[in-house]
């Protein structure tokens, strides 16, 4: 069984983005400017936009953080959107989701310049995607492309069966498996909340990338010898005996799974450190796509 090691990867693609970052700057070009709205005060959102901040200065490029109070008002958020829009210093930029609920979620990603999603997003760059045009690639799966990717694991002519079908993860990720090229190529089963005999399913897969949420789900008996096993859930559970109140699980039962897996992530350290990454790596692409157009 072999890690695969989303948090030692992510290093690597900061390393190599840092030194293009530094390649700008002696050109005397404008370096990467990546921008965060956030509205209200959900713990794990604001861990992970800090996260994010803190990885910017890292590679060198510059960063903003918006902050917004829970009562702001739909209105309120797309005149800020409309500002970042039109602002030319900032390349890309996200609205941490989720949002309170007097805001349409809808709504404020379609108000999002699709040359500065680099969320992926916006139905133009889902669309081009499906399409298999180049495009921002949302960060969580294409931070799964690159980790199969930089272990050459081979997708081709696998079946690949997606537990989850998100518009962030699940359903993008079916999409990817099964484009032309490598990662991918590989026969796709969408899985989800209503699909009987799920069982059956997983356990004649050759990968699995489970994006379910729910702690544990996937059992060492629902998987076959040699499977390559990506766990995108990410829950805290509540833990008393713990310092800070609660533990962080995967959607894989890792202890026992492992055991049977050729690859597998670890939660935390797989594929989350991955997405900020590749978050970061959209940034760049979004800051010479706009060079390019100058």
């Amino acid at each position: 069984m072999e890690l695969l090691d989303g948090k030692k990867v992510s290093n690597q693609i900061k390393e190599e983005i840092a030194v293009e970052v530094s390649k700008m700057k002696e050109r005397g070009e404008k370096v990467p400017h990546l921008a965060a709205i956030i509205v209200g005060n959900d713990g794990a959102s604001l861990t992970y936009v800090g996260s994010k901040v803190r990885s910017c200065e890292k590679v060198g490029f510059e960063s903003t953080l918006v902050k917004m109070p829970s009562t702001t008002s739909e209105l309120e958020l797309l005149k800020k959107i409309k500002e970042l829009n039109e602002n030319d210093d900032i390349d890309g930029f996200i609205v941490q989701l989720p949002l309170p609920p007097q805001i349409d979620t809808q709504k404020v990603l379609l108000a999002v310049d699709p040359d500065k999603d680099v969320d992926g997003f916006h139905p133009m760059n889902f669309g081009k995607m499906a399409l298999d045009m180049s495009t921002f690639i949302p960060a969580t799966p294409f931070g799964i492309l690159e980790l199969l990717e930089r272990y050459n694991v081979d997708t081709k002519g696998k079946h690949t069966v997606v537990i989850g079908r998100s518009h962030i993860v699940g359903r993008p990720m079916s999409i990817l498996m099964g484009r032309k090229g490598w990662p991918g190529n590989s026969t796709v089963t969408l899985t989800h909340s209503h699909t009987k005999n799920i069982t059956q399913i997983t356990s004649q897969a050759d990968i699995i990338i489970s994006a379910l949420g729910v702690p544990n789900f996937l059992k060492a008996e629902m998987v076959k010898d040699d499977a390559v096993v990506i766990d995108v859930g990410i829950t805290r559970v509540a833990d008393d005996t713990k310092e800070k109140g609660y533990y962080i699980t995967g959607d894989v039962d890792f202890e026992n799974v492992s055991k049977k897996a050729s690859f597998i992530t670890p939660v935390p350290g797989g594929v989350g450190p991955m997405t900020i990454a590749m978050l970061l790596k959209n940034t760049l692409l979004a800051r010479e796509r706009h060079r390019g157009r100058k």
